[in-house]
């Protein structure tokens, strides 16, 4: 007898992550944890996987039979954060800065499953891409802060959008750079029972 199938919840308003976990045929609904993103922690990797963790913690709390996923995405340059821009102007001063350079992009990943010993089990990881931009002119970054786009994203940019014109090189995973690096997300889920392509 086939057992049923655990909820699955992503604890995740981001568009982005709801079209790319959709793409993988998991049954779905998203709860937004409403979690403080503030942080102490500098080291970019640690950030992005310790900021998952609590989104998703806070949404399995409430959902105790659901495996629920949590992303954070962090991007670093030269060792310096870059968060959501708060306006276009720190937009422009973003997308000025990254021209012409490699930056990182890690983004954490944590889901928590069902366990009827333990409550719940966690797993987690960090996927990291290394992203350069294409030496942009002023009229180039102008334009792109203009668009309001990147805006909502870490680092300032959308490489899904428009964006992807400022980029001239990736290293790793494309959908890292998007926000769901899919082959952990779907490492994991499998590890959490959660059948991924209609397997």
């Amino acid at each position: 007898m086939a057992t049923e199938a655990p909820e699955v919840i992503l604890a995740s308003g981001s568009p982005r992550r709801r079209e790319l976990l959709t793409n993988l045929g998991v049954p779905f609904r998203v709860v937004v944890s409403g979690e403080d993103e503030a942080s102490e922690e500098r080291d970019p990797a640690r950030l992005a996987e310790g900021l998952a963790r609590q989104k998703a913690a806070a949404v399995a709390r409430t959902h105790p039979g659901a495996v629920v996923i949590g992303a954070d995405t962090v991007v670093a340059l030269g060792g310096e954060l870059l968060a959501k821009p708060r306006d276009e102007a720190e937009n422009r001063a973003f997308v000025r800065r990254l021209s012409g350079r490699t930056h990182q992009v890690y983004t954490g990943v944590s889901v928590f499953a069902p366990d009827g010993k333990r409550g719940s089990v966690e797993r987690g990881g960090v996927e990291r891409t290394d992203v350069t931009f294409r030496a942009l002119t002023d009229a180039e970054v102008t334009h792109y802060a203009v668009t309001g786009e990147g805006l909502d994203k870490a680092g300032g940019y959308g490489i899904q959008g428009i964006g992807m014109a400022l980029v001239a090189r990736i290293e790793g995973d494309y959908s890292n750079v998007v926000g769901f690096p899919l082959g952990l997300v779907i490492r994991l889920l499998r590890e959490a029972g959660v059948r991924v392509w209609g397997e």
